[in-house]
């Protein structure tokens, strides 16, 4: 069982924002496959993990919880053309969520849990409720490597397994959309399993879902260290059990080669 990797259907699970709830369903099959349709990418580059919030003092990063049963997003701030419609809850049954990447009062322009990876789109914020976090997520696929900070702060870190070579972790700037407890804990998701907001890059379709990508856990923790998953990142159980009890949904994780 050395390469399951990417989520199936997992089940749910929760989160300063507070820890998340938990999904638990049989959805842990596919959480890992991916690559690249024709949907607007839109700042990138500009966004680099500063949220700019105008007049409002934010500690850390915002996150947007949809309040309604769906969210429209925008192509543009103020503008009529919708670039995606996203259902509340998610396909996991947990609340739809975004990273802000940038507040302008009415406007929020938000991380979309869609191809291709670090596409941006804008929604309203009287459509969302607004919380935020200091953690944040920075994974080394090089390195095998993963470290948590609060702040500055380093508050955990750890080894990780990651990609093997035909489908490796693709690098770039996500945030967990949901958190899922697999119904086997000695499987090879391990005992919880974070939903990313990116997708395989070499994988369309993985298990039946849509290649999601994921940080999870895992029953054979002698092949952390090394290459052995479809684009995923797995760690221990005991890291990805902190994760879960300390990290809420809507986390930035930055996956860097």
């Amino acid at each position: 069982m050395r390469r399951p990797s990417l989520l199936p259907r997992l089940a749910r699970s929760g989160p300063r924002a507070a820890p998340p709830p938990l999904v638990t369903t049989a959805l842990l099959v596919a959480l890992t496959a991916c690559s690249s349709t024709a949907s607007r990418e839109a700042g990138g580059e500009s966004s680099e993990g500063a949220v700019d919030t105008g007049a409002a003092e934010v500690s850390g990063v915002q996150i947007a919880t949809v309040t309604g049963d769906s969210i429209d997003v925008r192509v543009e701030q103020g503008g009529d053309e919708v670039l995606e419609t996203l259902a509340n809850p998610n396909e996991f049954g947990a609340d739809r969520t975004f990273l802000v990447e940038r507040d302008e009062g009415l406007w929020l322009e938000v991380l979309l849990p869609v191809r291709p990876n670090g596409t941006t789109g804008w929604v309203r914020s009287d459509e969302v409720t607004l919380t935020s976090t200091d953690y944040r997520v920075e994974v080394d696929v090089s390195e095998f490597a993963f470290t948590v900070l609060e702040g500055e702060e380093e508050v955990r870190s750890g080894v990780i397994g990651t990609g093997e070579s035909e489908t490796p972790t693709p690098e770039g700037r996500y945030y967990f959309t949901e958190l899922l407890q697999p119904p086997d804990p000695e499987g090879p998701y391990g005992v919880y399993a974070f939903g990313l907001s990116g997708f395989s890059e070499s994988l369309e379709t993985f298990a039946g879902g849509p290649g999601q990508l994921a940080v999870h856990g895992t029953n054979d923790e002698s092949a952390l260290g090394q290459r052995v998953s479809h684009g995923c990142v797995r760690v221990s159980n005991e890291d990805i059990t902190w994760m879960a009890e300390n990290l809420p949904i809507g986390t930035p994780v930055e996956i860097s080669a």
